[in-house]
């Protein structure tokens, strides 16, 4: 799919021709220039076409739908949602729900997010009781459908934010189930920093001609964060870098850490609480919503210095001020990487991102560079970085023992025994009743 690029030089929102109600929300928050995202797929979207919008991670990719949305939106009596928003995480629900609920301050309105791991009875109600705009996991929501709580058969706006991630997280299959219980006329919006292949199949299924509009060539890499690496080999030596980095440089008052898996995220906190008290929050999928939510709200009104995260969580983190990004160890794809910097530089500020690089680390480094069209520059380690040779278990090699008592060795026999054990070996129930019926006829 051939991609529409745009210059959104001198747009401000007055061109949008937007209502006063959302001119006066925008104004609230001293929005005045749209982003590159918003400008560029504005109008596209306003001509009622399926669009396509690749943009970045902190481009502005949730205000560039639903500003559109919202200016097309019209009052009706109807109970059920006109706009159905599918996003994959509850925290990422959280966020387009606060998003829509500010723009729509001045607009009658009627916004609600449903998502799982919480009571479905409270969801049940709220969604009954009438909307207009749904924001909703898809595992969730395909549960309210299957209830009967929630029809979709006015849904006149569909949009898929970040689907990639909906699609790693295995909810495929609920998305084709969304999309054959939604009405056939409708209008249909993806929104994604990346594009998979996977991706291009459900939209090459479900989409009618979409538009691409593509702010900037995916993988690019945001021109106000710096990034560069340190060559690091073990869990050990990147705490003492951690440490070392945190110690010395006094703009790093908002750290976001990403590590692979759950495991290593509670690890290094653990690791690392002690020394920085009260200023460090982990979040990832095991921990419970409300600590997740007191966690995310921590780390933005700046109780917490540092805020550990794993990728799936930090789909939901949107924090216009984090100063750095730290990778502990590289992510298994580059569009994670993507991701994962993206959180930093925000809102036209500055950012850092620093990735920790270890031997392992080599191929995933190869990937990113070859993803960006770029090389991300080594620094040599800082002064009183120590390389400790010690590994933790976390990264020792998981030896598996086969279970070689299952079976024991051949031996080898004589004839003599193995005539006898013919005779030894216990007869089936079937031959025991072939011998009684042969019995009876003699």
């Amino acid at each position: 799919m051939p991609a529409q690029y745009f210059d959104a030089m001198d747009i401000t929102f007055d061109d949008f021709n937007l209502n006063k109600g959302l001119e006066n929300a925008l104004l609230d928050r001293g929005f005045h220039t749209p982003t590159h995202i918003q400008a560029a797929s504005y109008s596209t979207i306003m001509s009622g076409r399926d669009v396509i919008g690749i943009a970045q991670t902190g481009t502005g990719k949730t205000m560039a739908y639903l500003l559109p949305l919202l200016r097309m939106w019209k009052f009706t009596k109807e109970r059920h949602p006109q706009i159905l928003i599918v996003v994959p995480t509850r925290e990422l629900v959280t966020q387009v729900v606060e998003e829509t609920k500010l723009l729509t301050t001045y607009m009658n309105v009627q916004t609600v997010g449903v998502f799982g791991g919480v009571n479905i009875k409270r969801q049940i109600e709220e969604v009954q009781a009438g909307l207009d705009v749904l924001v909703g996991t898809p595992g969730r929501l395909l549960d309210l459908c299957l209830k009967g709580a929630l029809k979709l058969k006015n849904v006149k706006k569909f949009v898929i934010d970040e689907v990639d991630e909906m699609l790693n997280l295995g909810f495929r299959h609920q998305l084709l189930h969304l999309f054959d219980l939604l009405p056939s006329k409708r209008q249909n919006l993806l929104f994604s920093a990346t594009m998979i292949e996977e991706v291009e199949d459900l939209i090459e299924t479900f989409f009618n001609g979409p538009v691409v509009v593509e702010a900037a060539p995916s993988g690019t890499p945001l021109e106000n964060i710096n990034q560069y690496g340190y060559e690091i080999p073990n869990f050990k030596s990147k705490v003492d870098l951690l440490h070392t980095l945190l110690s010395n440089d006094e703009s790093m008052s908002k750290v976001l850490i990403f590590v692979e898996t759950k495991k290593l995220a509670d690890i290094l906190h653990t690791e690392i609480e002690q020394q920085y008290h009260e200023q460090i929050g982990v979040i990832h999928s095991n921990k419970s919503q409300n600590y997740r939510f007191n966690a995310v709200n921590s780390f933005k009104d700046g109780s917490y210095r540092i805020l550990i995260a794993t990728d799936i969580i930090a789909r939901g983190i949107d924090i216009s001020d984090v100063t750095h990004v730290i990778n502990f160890d590289l992510p298994d794809t580059p569009e994670k990487y993507v991701h994962r910097i993206g959180r930093t530089g925000r809102a036209d500020a500055q950012g850092e991102a620093i990735s920790f690089i270890g031997q392992q680390d080599l191929e995933h480094q190869i990937n990113i560079e070859s993803l960006m069209d770029m090389v991300i520059p080594i620094k040599p380690l800082p002064e009183g970085v120590e390389i400790i040779d010690e590994m933790i278990d976390y990264e020792r090699p998981q030896l598996f023992m086969r279970n070689n008592l299952t079976k024991g060795p051949k031996i080898e026999v004589g004839k003599a025994f193995e005539a006898k054990k013919k005779v030894l070996t216990p007869l089936s129930r079937r031959q025991k009743e072939a011998r009684k019926k042969h019995k009876k006829k003699k």
